[in-house]
């Protein structure tokens, strides 16, 4: 009775560990879209807001990482539960750097929004709801525990790239036929690839998710 009544406990806390995870991301997802979000309606005050919400983000996954560190002491998990608790100390990191990355997206935005509009951001915030799809689909395959969803997530990275290199290819353009431009292509440039990188988090969860799931690593395997 003594071992079932533990063992209740602890799933109780897996689930809190889950519902914490969740949270960040949640917070991470909606940073991502506001952060394209100041930029493309030059809104500085939410580009602010951002760069300001990127602490609350650190604190999280610090409380993220205490919490899976007392699991592994106290509970000594093994099997799944330990490839669990193990995934989120590795989760929280890479949305920890996709913060980062929004709080960067923010404050080139900030920048941007000081000078007048290279041109129409297009491809940008359909970059940006591609990665955020990304990380949404990520996350709930992690709390799924669907393989096929996170290799989904991890063929769509080509797509992110392919817009990235579409991007930078566009603003060479504008950079040789007008140095004038340089200083603010480069800028958008900054953004694309923080986006890129973004999506590359949101590869590297799914990954870990297939690892969660199958117990086999499959890390730089798909095409």
């Amino acid at each position: 009775m003594e071992r079932e009544h533990i063992s209740a406990i602890f799933d109780q806390e897996l689930n809190d560990l889950r519902t914490r995870i969740l949270a960040m991301g949640g917070k991470v997802e909606m940073m991502i879209s506001e952060s394209v979000s100041s930029l493309v309606n030059r809104d500085s005050a939410l580009a602010e807001r951002i760069i300001a919400l990127d602490h609350e983000i650190n604190t999280l996954e610090v409380t993220v990482d205490e919490k899976c560190l007392e699991l592994l002491a106290l509970r000594q998990p093994a099997g799944r539960d330990l490839r669990f608790i193990t995934l989120a100390l590795k989760i929280v990191t890479d949305l920890e750097r996709i913060g980062d990355q929004c709080a960067n997206i923010a404050k080139r935005a900030r920048e941007l929004n000081d000078e007048p509009p290279l041109k129409p951001y297009i491809d940008i915030p359909r970059m940006a709801h591609w990665t955020e799809t990304m990380l949404k689909e990520a996350l709930d395959a992690f709390v799924r525990g669907d393989d096929e969803l996170a290799i989904k997530v991890c063929k769509d990275d080509s797509f992110v790239d392919e817009l990235n290199m579409q991007i930078q290819r566009e603003l060479l353009t504008f950079m040789i036929e007008d140095p004038a431009t340089i200083s603010r292509a480069l800028k958008l440039n900054y953004i694309s690839k923080y986006l890129e990188r973004i999506a590359d988090h949101a590869t590297n969860i799914a990954e870990m998710v297939i690892f969660m799931v199958k117990g086999k690593d499959i890390r730089h395997t798909i095409a």
